[in-house]
């Protein structure tokens, strides 16, 4: 394998535990936030936005939120991360 492959993003979901969500509003709409995206960058660093459901019902537009800068958050991400690091280093190949 060589040693220039180019990854360009990794990147995994995660479903925040009900006790853990929290509403924003955009565009007029209020969203219950459900699920947190969260890359790894280039550099190491991770970094994560919110999505989720508009409180009203429905599908809502895609949009995504910033995630609060709670202690409680911030170690559900590492945790995130760390687990996904694990499934992917003992990954199987192709199914």
């Amino acid at each position: 394998m060589s040693s220039d492959l180019e990854v360009s993003a990794l990147a995994i979901n995660v479903t925040i535990p009900e006790v853990l969500r929290w509403t924003d509003s955009r565009r007029g709409e209020e969203f219950t936030l459900t699920t947190l995206n969260i890359r790894l960058l280039p550099d190491g660093h991770l970094a994560v936005k919110a999505y989720g459901r508009p409180v009203a019902g429905g599908r809502g537009a895609y949009v995504s939120f910033p995630v609060p800068e709670k202690p409680e958050l911030a170690a559900l991400v590492s945790e995130a991360a760390g687990r996904a690091g694990a499934m992917w280093a003992a990954h199987r190949g192709l199914g």
